[in-house]
């Protein structure tokens, strides 16, 4: 709480309201990036919990410039604890659902994809491989 005496400038100190579907869109959008000096991509996936597996994985694809969605249509075989569990199958096979212009409508449809389905989030950061 601000103190009765901290100045409040043009005579008001009310606080401004969090617009949490903006923080959330914002988030999104920043996860989906490429950096060319690292060669590094991030990766958002859209994760069914019940289902325990992948089902949209969304990426920004530099040699088009465009950000690309896609449905998970197969995965791999899954086993809970195993030593490299991560909690769900990873997308093995998928189709593209669309591709965007800019990461904050890549970020919409996201959103908007979690909020219909109950999915949800998991980033991965990935470096291209020496050789390739």
């Amino acid at each position: 709480m601000i103190s009765p005496d901290f100045p409040c400038p043009n005579g008001g100190c009310a606080m401004p309201v969090l617009d949490t579907d903006q923080f959330v869109l914002r988030l999104i959008a920043e996860t989906l990036f490429y950096d060319e000096e690292y060669e590094a991509l991030g990766n958002l996936s859209l994760i069914d919990a019940e289902e325990q597996c992948e089902r949209y994985v969304a990426s920004f694809a530099p040699e088009d410039g465009l950000f690309v969605l896609e449905e998970a249509t197969d995965w791999e075989d899954y086993e809970p604890g195993e030593p490299d569990d991560i909690g769900y199958a990873l997308a093995v096979d998928s189709r593209e659902v669309g591709t965007f212009e800019s990461a904050d409508e890549i970020a919409e449809m996201l959103l908007q994809l979690a909020r219909e389905h109950g999915l949800a989030p998991s980033i991965t950061l990935l470096f291209e491989e020496e050789g390739d």
